[in-house]
């Protein structure tokens, strides 16, 4: 990992990509953010994208399929980590723009990223933003 990204991911700086959606445009695939919900304690876990196929391959294996925006791929969440994400339900916004997958966790977490122990991090959502702009790592 490049120390641009591990800073990224992990340091305390807020580096917004506020240009993100319009390269996801750029690539001419049709996609919905979708927000992962852990059906047990609320906690949102990952926004995500899904386009037709995602959405299809999710509904027929049970667990969280999405298309990867970077690698341009569809991405079954957990094949290299084991972290699973079953669905126990899809739910669709008012304005059929975006999904909510309420899932269950089949493993330690669901994001790429892990603690300084090693363990994979229970959700994408682990630093809070401080009025003056500052990260914090909420983790133990």
């Amino acid at each position: 990992m490049s120390d641009s990204h591990k800073e990224l991911e992990e340091g305390n700086r807020l580096q917004l990509d506020f240009q993100k959606l319009r390269k996801i445009a750029s690539t001419d695939q049709a996609v919905v953010p979708v927000v992962v919900q852990c059906a047990e304690t609320e906690q949102v876990l990952i926004v995500a994208y899904a386009n037709r196929r995602a959405l299809d391959e999710s509904q027929r294996r049970g667990i969280a399929v999405f298309w990867s925006t970077s690698r341009n791929e569809l991405w079954v969440k957990g094949a290299s980590s084991g972290d699973t994400l079953k669905l126990e339900e899809i739910r669709v916004n008012c304005e059929q723009n975006s999904l909510l997958y309420r899932v269950r966790r089949s493993g330690d977490g669901s994001c790429h990223t892990r603690r300084a122990d090693g363990r994979t991090r229970s959700g994408c959502y682990y630093r809070r933003l401080h009025p003056e702009g500052r990260l914090e790592n909420m983790e133990p």
